[in-house]
């Protein structure tokens, strides 16, 4: 029997503001614990909330990246229920009316082509805090730092059919939040989590399967390998005659496996209601064509323009395009050396291997995309090898030289191109190899093109590797074949 996997996620985005959503309490991460919830985020008798104006401007700047319709006028409203670590005893959400809402986001599949997945809508909330678990000896530890942090959550239709899908919806997200600015998407510290709703259905039904909830999974990683898992669960316990219940489930990375958190009922009862405190937000036509203006290139737009302007493959397009920082490292090192392909290539290649051995992000590369492209352009222009050119880009790496030429005369790697120079040097190895020219001369025609290469490497080595490869290899046999 067939089956087919329903996929939908709520993706929690940390919104990048320097205070809270309702409070001056400052959002920055790693404050010692409980220093920086005031008596706002705690709800004390006495305190109102204040919106926070940039937290809404997050928001619908976010609505208009994924063609959302922007609500003119959205409230929030007091989801009550008790956890430890939501102090107040009640979340402000935005329940009945959020300020986003239908969209969409296109993703790029693994064969190259591309599928739209709805988005239901967008909403601000506050965060709640957070409990620590280690070194409590068996109690649990409370940070309210947290509490109060504006978050988007994105809520998406359930669109998403494997857990491929499903990654490339959240790396598509994590795209679009960054290049906005409203989030660095940072999974690790908690600034981008994602709740995982999965079921599994008999293929060509129309009605869905009983769904789990997979909650605050922190990695793109972690997505796919919860899926996996769930979806096999599911599969196993229908095929042996049980049935999945609608559940809250935690991913176990260790284990590689997900596990019961609580059973959930079909609708809980958080006695939703408007917040008494917080009037409904007003938006007009003109504050939302200012934040228009101000969106950047987005992803999915500067992603076309490499291919249809500067040449792209749709893969290095996609590669380059996910990352903002990325992708304006790159044009500016295509801007100094004018070769979009080399440019692509040395950034994808030797900078991102070089970064990711050293655990470093682009925007704190030890080489700067002027040096980059700088080093491109003189392989381009033949100044300098390839093999040449990833000495020049560890020095550069290092830190020994201010530029591409700098290290290139320190080093002496200027490439040798004077057709005199490079067959005196040929003429030199030819003269000292007698046993090699023999045998070069007696062997098979079909033969002779590996044989060469002992003869290049002669040369190359005779000119400390500054020779041109493609001269001497011309050049070694034009002499070589004349003297059959």
């Amino acid at each position: 029997m067939q089956w087919e996997t329903v996929i939908g996620l709520e993706v929690h985005v940390q919104l990048a503001t320097h205070s809270k959503i309702f409070s001056g309490a400052s959002t920055a991460f790693g404050a010692e614990p409980n220093t920086q919830a005031c008596a706002v985020d705690l709800g004390l008798p006495g305190v109102l909330p204040v919106l926070n104006e940039q937290a809404v401007a997050m928001a619908v700047q976010f609505g208009l990246a994924v063609h959302s319709d922007i609500a003119e006028v959205s409230v929030f409203d007091r989801k009550n229920y008790f956890y430890p670590d939501l102090p107040k005893g009640y979340q402000t959400t935005q329940m009945y009316h959020p300020i986003v809402g239908p969209g969409d986001v296109e993703i790029t599949l693994e064969d190259g082509s591309t599928k739209r997945i709805r988005i239901h809508h967008a909403h601000l909330e506050e965060d709640a805090g957070k409990s620590l678990h280690e070194d409590f000896h068996g109690m649990t530890g409370i940070d309210l730092n947290r509490a109060g942090t504006p978050l988007l959550e994105i809520v998406s239709e359930p669109d998403m059919r494997n857990a491929k899908e499903a990654a490339a919806y959240l790396k598509a997200i994590h795209s679009i939040v960054t290049y906005l600015g409203i989030s660095d998407g940072n999974m690790a510290e908690g600034s981008m989590r994602c709740d995982v709703n999965v079921s599994v259905r008999h293929k060509g039904l129309d009605v869905f399967g009983t769904r789990a909830e997979i909650k605050n999974v922190n990695s793109f990683r972690f997505v796919e390998r919860a899926i996996a898992f769930e979806v096999e669960r599911q599969i196993e316990l229908i095929e042996d005659g049980g049935s999945v219940v609608q559940e809250t489930r935690l991913f176990d990375p260790e284990r590689d496996e997900t596990r019961s958190m609580r059973t959930k009922e079909e609708a809980n009862d958080y006695r939703y209601f408007p917040c008494p405190d917080l009037l409904p937000v007003v938006l007009d036509q003109a504050y939302l064509d200012h934040l228009r203006s101000q969106l950047p290139e987005l992803p999915a737009d500067k992603r076309a323009r490499f291919k249809n302007e500067l040449g792209l493959s749709a893969y290095d397009a996609n590669v380059i395009s996910a990352s903002r920082d990325m992708a304006e490292f790159f044009e500016a090192v295509h801007n100094e050396c004018g070769d979009a392909k080399q440019a692509a290539n040395w950034v994808q290649g030797e900078l991102s291997g070089a970064l990711n051995r050293e655990s470093l992000s682009i925007a704190n590369s030890p080489i700067s995309a002027r040096q980059l492209g700088e080093l491109i352009s003189r392989v381009l222009d033949d100044t300098i090898n390839g093999k040449a050119a990833k000495e020049v880009f560890q020095a550069l790496w290092n830190g020994q030289g201010e530029s591409a030429d700098a290290v290139i005369d320190a080093k002496g790697l200027r490439q040798v191109t004077d057709t005199g120079a490079i067959e005196a040097m040929i003429d030199q190895v030819i003269a000292d190899s007698p046993a090699q020219v023999a045998q070069y001369r007696d062997a098979e025609p079909e033969k002779r093109g590996k044989m060469i290469g002992y003869f290049v490497g002669q040369v190359m080595k005779a000119s400390r590797g500054t020779a041109n490869p493609q001269q001497v290899n011309g050049l070694l046999k034009e002499k070589l074949d004349a003297l059959l």
